[in-house]
C-alpha cells in the first residue's frame, strides 16, 4: 500500500513539473485556422450583402412606370334639415311640488259633549262641502233659544201695551184741547158782557181761571203722551235686544253641528263621541281637494325673460307633470300670483299655479314632486337647430350645391335638445345636422335622406299606386 501511494505521489509530479514543447505551436496553429476561417465568412457575407444590394439597385432602376388609381374625393353621408326663420318661443322646465292653496283647522264653536262623529272624518278621506263632521250636544243650546223666544213674545207683547197707552194719552190730549178752546170762547163772552154790566168781575175771573186749568190740563196731557212714546222707544230696544239674543240662541244651536267648509281631504282628527270640546278646541284640519297649487322657483333671468315677453307672469298657462310609478300624469294649470319677496335660499322668485285635475285623472297631494313646463320668451326671426348641429359658438354648415359652407350664427336660447339661433341663416336652407370631425368649408357630403331623395322616393311611390305594379319595378322585372 505505501507502495502505491508513493507510485501516484511520483506521477502527479511529473505531470506538473514537466511540459512538452510541441503542444503549445499546435494550440496557436489552431487559434489563426480560425481566425482566417472568420475572416473569410464576412467576406463572402460582404460579398452577398454587395451583390444583393447591387442587383435591387439595377431591378429598381430598370422597372417600368407602375399604373395607379386616380385620387377620389372623400364624401361623407350626413343628415340634414331644412332651415325655418320664423318666430319661435322655447319651453322652460323646472321642479316644483303642491301645495294646497286653502286649508282649515275646524275647531268647536260652542262647548259641550260631542254626540256624533261622521264615520268618513279618518285622515286622508274626503268629505263634501256642507257635509256633517261632528255634532255637540244641543240640550241646552235648545233651551237657550226656547228662553229667547219666550222673552221676546213678552216684550212684543208689552210693546203693543205701551203703544195702546199712546194712542189712549194721545185721544187726552185731544180732548183736552178741545176743552181749553172751549173755555178761551166762554172767556171772550164773559169780557164782552162785563162792558154792558151783564156779568160781573167776579164772574170774568171764574171763566180765566177755568181757561188757566184747561191749559194746564193740556199740558199735562202732552207731557203724559211723550212719556207714553218713550216707553214705547224703551219698549222697542228691548225687543230689538232681545231678538239678537234669539238670534245668538239659534246660532249657537247649528253651531253644535261642525260641517265642511268645503270640499276637503282631511289631514288630521282628533274627535271622538264623548269627548268634552271647549270653544276653539281642534277638532279636525282640511284642505281643499279642488285648490291644489304647484309651486315652483323660477331664476331671476327666467323671470325676467318671462316678463318682458308679455309684461305679466301671471296668467301664464302651464303644464304639471306628476311622474306616479313611472309613468307621467299630466294636467294643466295657470299662473295665479308670485312670491312676496325673491327666495335667496333657492336663488329666484316662487311662482305659484293652480291646477286643474280631470274627472279621470288621479287626485294631486299635497308634496308631490313635479314637472312644471311653461313657455319661454318669444325670439323673433328665429331657427330651431340640433344641438350637435353648432359647431364652437358661432356657426354651422349649410349644403350648397352638395358641398358644405359655412354660416355665422348667435345661440339665443335653448329648447331642450334644440337651440334657438339669430344670424346667416334664411329660409329654406339645408343645415347640416350631423356631427362631422374633418367639417370645413367645401366638403363634400351627401344626404340619403334629404328633401329631394324623400321627394323621388314619393314620385316613385306615387307612380307605383297609379299603375298598380310595386315600388321599384320597371316593366313587371325588379
Amino acid at each position: 500500500m505505501l507502495k502505491s501511494v508513493d507510485e501516484t505521489s511520483s506521477t502527479h509530479r511529473t505531470d506538473v513539473s514537466y511540459h512538452r514543447p510541441d503542444e503549445g505551436g499546435r494550440r496557436q496553429s489552431r487559434r489563426l485556422v480560425l481566425v482566417s476561417k472568420a475572416t473569410l465568412q464576412a467576406a463572402v457575407a460582404l460579398l452577398i450583402i454587395a451583390g444583393a444590394y447591387t442587383g435591387m439597385k439595377h431591378l429598381v432602376l430598370a422597372r417600368g412606370d407602375v399604373p395607379t388609381r386616380p385620387k377620389q374625393e372623400t364624401i361623407y353621408t350626413v343628415s340634414t334639415l331644412p332651415v325655418e326663420i320664423g318666430d319661435h318661443t322655447p319651453r322652460l322646465t323646472v321642479y316644483g311640488e303642491v301645495a294646497a292653496a286653502r286649508n282649515a283647522e275646524l275647531r268647536a264653536l260652542v262647548a259641550g259633549e260631542i254626540v256624533r262623529v261622521n264615520p268618513k272624518l279618518e285622515t286622508g278621506a274626503t268629505i263634501d262641502k256642507g257635509e256633517e263632521i261632528v255634532s255637540v250636544d244641543p240640550f241646552q243650546y235648545e233651551g237657550a233659544v226656547t228662553e229667547a223666544k219666550a222673552n221676546l213674545a213678552e216684550a212684543r207683547a208689552a210693546m203693543v201695551e205701551a203703544r195702546g197707552r199712546v194712542a189712549t194719552e194721545e185721544g187726552n190730549v185731544t180732548r183736552a184741547v178741545e176743552q181749553l178752546d172751549f173755555a178761551e170762547r166762554d172767556l171772550e163772552r164773559a169780557s164782552q158782557l162785563l162792558a154792558s154790566g151783564s156779568v160781573t168781575e167776579r164772574t170774568l175771573d171764574e171763566r180765566r181761571l177755568l181757561v188757566s186749568q184747561r191749559k194746564q190740563a193740556v199740558e199735562q196731557r202732552r207731557n203724559a203722551l211723550d212719556v207714553e212714546k218713550a216707553r214705547v222707544q224703551q219698549q222697542q230696544a228691548a225687543i230689538e235686544r232681545l231678538e239678537w239674543r234669539q238670534s245668538q240662541a239659534e246660532r249657537n244651536l247649528a253651531d253644535t253641528v261642525l260641517r265642511a267648509p268645503f270640499d276637503a281631504v282631511v289631514m288630521s282628527e282628533s274627535a271622538a263621541i264623548g269627548r268634552l270640546v271647549g270653544v276653539n278646541d281642534v277638532v279636525a284640519t282640511l284642505y281643499d281637494r279642488n285648490a291644489l297649487e304647484a309651486r315652483f322657483t323660477l331664476s331671476d333671468n327666467q323671470y325676467g325673460r318671462v316678463l318682458s315677453d308679455t309684461g305679466s307672469v301671471v296668467g301664464r298657462p302651464v303644464e304639471v307633470v306628476w311622474h306616479i310609478g313611472g309613468v307621467p300624469v299630466r294636467y294643466t294649470g295657470e299662473i295665479v300670483r308670485t312670491g312676496a319677496e325673491v327666495a335667496v335660499a333657492r336663488g329666484g322668485i316662487d311662482i305659484y299655479a293652480s291646477v286643474t285635475a280631470g274627472a279621470d285623472q288621479a287626485v294631486l297631494r299635497p308634496g308631490a314632486f313635479v314637472e312644471v313646463t311653461l313657455d319661454d320668451r318669444t325670439y323673433p326671426r328665429s331657427a330651431r337647430i340640433p344641438e350637435a348641429a353648432l359647431y364652437g359658438t358661432d356657426h354651422v354648415y349649410v349644403v350648397v350645391d352638395g358641398r358644405t359652407q359655412r354660416r355665422e350664427v348667435t345661440p339665443v336660447a335653448f329648447d331642450g335638445t334644440s337651440l334657438l339661433v339669430e344670424g346667416d341663416l334664411q329660409t329654406g336652407d339645408v343645415l347640416v345636422a350631423t356631427r362631422l370631425d374633418e367639417v370645413g368649408e367645401g366638403v363634400l357630403v351627401k344626404d340619403p335622406f334629404g328633401a329631394k331623395e324623400k321627394d323621388e322616393a314619393d314620385g316613385k311611390a306615387g307612380a307605383a299606386a297609379a299603375t298598380g305594379k310595386p315600388a321599384g319595378t320597371q316593366d313587371g322585372r325588379s
